[in-house]
């Protein structure tokens, strides 16, 4: 078990006053097997007018906050303490075949949703083609998955600024050129072109690596990665090839969807403002006991 301090902070400079604003945010931590948030709270400046905290489609927490006084700064900042111990799963030979994970899939009426195409992890054959290369007929699920998670981390570059919330799996297979948000949304179209479920999962990278180790990519950032459902016995197992990890105690996750679009973490709505500048910073550190 690891248990973690986080706090994530989101600030917005307006060049002009904004009169209005309405916002929209997948920012505080959900439960999950494997993850308890002991507290978690968001700090907002201005003092919103109203907000309303509820639950969205996937079962992730959402906030909607509306501001009607002028100002010409934003600012969200989160702060939580979570506990991980995620189960690992099982040795790969004992896992499924791929084939009767890709059937059972489609009958699961709580994992078949995450089978279906999305805009950014839209499938298609040369996807479908790519993926095969470690989908063999007959391989058990987590070996295909393992070696397609070091595949997309050896043969794509990490680099920013090269795409952007809306570049597509596709561009992706072309370039080969991302950042993390691009991993997971490509190696989630290769479970799609197959008919195996995956959900896009948004969440925090542990910022100081263990010692001895390297720090990861995406760390002091939001991070994304993906979850792949192994059967009714297992569930779901998270890899995030943008580090090649089997994800395990160096995550904290905070919300999912199908892709980026169901999950982004603040988006709304201003009257006014003109130009803006944005700084995000992330801190996940783990809490001596």
């Amino acid at each position: 078990m690891t248990l973690y301090r986080l706090h994530h902070s989101t600030t917005y400079d307006y060049a002009e006053p904004v009169v209005i604003g309405t916002h929209f945010m997948h920012l505080l931590p959900r439960e999950r097997p494997g993850q308890i948030v002991r507290e978690a709270q968001l700090n907002i400046s201005p003092a919103p007018d109203s907000r309303r905290d509820e639950v969205d489609h996937f079962g992730n927490a959402t906030t909607t906050v509306s501001l009607t006084g002028a100002h010409k700064q934003f600012s969200v900042d989160l702060s939580a303490t979570i506990e991980i111990c995620l189960p690992p799963p099982p040795p790969a030979q004992e896992t499924p075949r791929w084939e009767a994970i890709a059937a059972w899939g489609q009958q699961e009426l709580e994992v078949a949703e995450f089978c279906l195409p999305s805009k950014l992890a839209m499938p298609a054959g040369e996807i479908a083609d790519y993926a095969a290369v470690s989908f063999l007929p007959g391989r058990k699920i987590l070996e295909a998955l393992l070696e397609l998670n070091q595949r997309i981390f050896t043969e794509m570059n990490y680099r920013p600024g090269v795409t952007n919330n809306f570049t597509p799996a596709l561009q992706i297979l072309y370039t080969r050129t991302g950042v993390c948000q691009d991993y997971a949304h490509f190696m989630l179209a290769c479970l799609r072109a197959l008919g195996l479920p995956g959900r896009y999962v948004s969440g925090y990278l542990r910022t100081s690596p263990p010692p001895g180790q390297e720090k990861r990519r995406g760390a002091d950032q939001s991070h994304a990665w993906i979850s792949a459902w192994l059967g009714p016995e297992i569930g779901w197992v998270d890899f995030d090839p943008t580090n090649n990890l089997l994800v395990s105690d160096e995550h904290v996750t905070l919300a999912w969807g199908r892709d980026f679009s169901d999950v982004s973490p603040l988006r709304g709505i201003i009257l006014g403002g003109g130009r803006h500048s944005l700084h995000v910073g992330v801190d996940l550190e783990p809490v001596l006991t």
